[in-house]
């Protein structure tokens, strides 16, 4: 899948940053499909990048190579699980101005995305969840998540508590009264918090 936008990405870079939207586990660029027009219409570069979703170190690697085919300044921004891709990716990227999380996970030095989800009594997500075991092209082997169907519009979709990640992280708070899948329930509001980031780092 072509990232969405990403011919304007490596255009000349203007002043104004690159946006680069990564999604999370059990979605797809297209997730910022509601989003990537309007801050292209307000004079931003805006791509998506696919996430493999292979792994975290393997998924930061390739949005840390992907970060430095984009001349310029970028906000770097995620929703879900891309909040921990960005959180790895953006280690010793110079570029990368600020870091947007969108209804993320903000991991603390050697968390992980599971062991934030497990953290407090509550997480509905294990209990929905399919495994499928995939062979790597090196032989390697893995598995695949999926949320059941039946599960997925509950799961995915249902609104969330206040999230303890960004009092930790002493975060620009935001809130939205939305569900997880913000990015398509609420793209203008998920757009204005991004633009702000990103007016922040030119001083606009």
């Amino acid at each position: 899948m072509a990232p969405a936008g990403a011919t304007a990405a490596h255009g000349t870079p203007g002043k104004k940053p690159t946006v680069v939207l990564v999604h999370g586990a059990f979605a797809d660029s297209s997730s910022w499909n509601g989003v990537v027009e309007r801050p292209k219409k307000d004079g931003y570069p805006v791509v998506a990048p696919a996430n493999p979703l292979r792994g975290l170190q393997s998924d930061a690697d390739y949005v840390k190579s992907f970060l430095k085919s984009v001349k310029g300044p970028v906000v770097l921004a995620g929703h879900s699980y891309g909040g921990a891709v960005i959180s790895k990716a953006a280690e010793g990227e110079p570029n990368v101005k600020a870091l947007v999380y969108i209804a993320a996970f903000a991991p603390d030095k050697g968390e992980s995305a599971l062991e934030l989800s497990n953290k407090y009594p509550g997480s509905t997500l294990g209990p929905t969840l399919n495994t499928v075991p995939f062979l790597l092209p090196d032989g390697g082997t893995g598995n695949d998540l999926y949320i059941k169907a039946d599960k997925f519009h509950r799961q995915f979709a249902a609104d969330v508590p206040t999230r303890v990640m960004t009092q930790r992280a002493h975060s620009r708070t935001t809130e939205i009264k939305a569900s997880h899948a913000v990015t398509v329930s609420r793209p203008g509001a998920v757009t204005r918090v991004i633009e702000q980031a990103a007016s922040a780092t030119t001083g606009h």
